[in-house]
């Protein structure tokens, strides 16, 4: 992890070294951390940080992708992490256990993959920038159903 400093953001900063369930611990560390970066930064800085997340996170990606031969190595969770920075950025204010449903829900369409997510994660593969960005764009895509289950929740309920 620390050989490149691509490895240790692709990595979450280790949470994707954990031995069970990377993904879940990636997005718990990112849950953790959007809670303390909302005391420091107000909506528009949050927006701005998942912007060059995303940016500087499809670098990252992309180069411990190739250096570790795996074109999506499941130790890599940045993506979970600047994708549940979205869900949570565009669904705040909730309480505890509206941000839990938003985890339960983000965490099932990321590992279950249905429909548009198995879509988005077949569409960009291999190494390299193509590759990279295919790393994150199934966790965004999975974001955007979990913020549509959201905001029907909210419609109906």
């Amino acid at each position: 992890m620390l050989q490149h400093p691509a490895h240790c953001l692709a990595l979450g900063f280790g949470a994707g070294l954990s031995p069970r369930a990377p993904g879940t611990v990636g997005t718990l560390w990112a849950w953790l951390a959007f809670l303390v970066l909302q005391h420091w930064l107000d909506a528009q800085q949050l927006g701005l940080l998942i912007g060059a997340g995303t940016l500087v996170g499809w670098w990252a990606c992309t180069v411990t992708a190739r250096h570790m031969g795996v074109s999506d190595p499941g130790s890599i969770v940045w993506d979970e992490v600047v994708a549940f920075w979205l869900v949570l950025w565009l669904a705040m204010p909730m309480g505890f256990w509206g941000q839990a449903v938003a985890f339960a829900l983000f965490r099932f369409f990321d590992a279950a993959k249905p429909g548009p997510v198995g879509w988005a994660d077949q569409l960009f593969k291999g190494f390299g920038w193509r590759g990279g960005w295919g790393i994150l764009f199934d966790d965004f895509v999975a974001a955007f159903c979990t913020l549509l289950a959201i905001a029907l929740w909210r419609f109906f309920w």
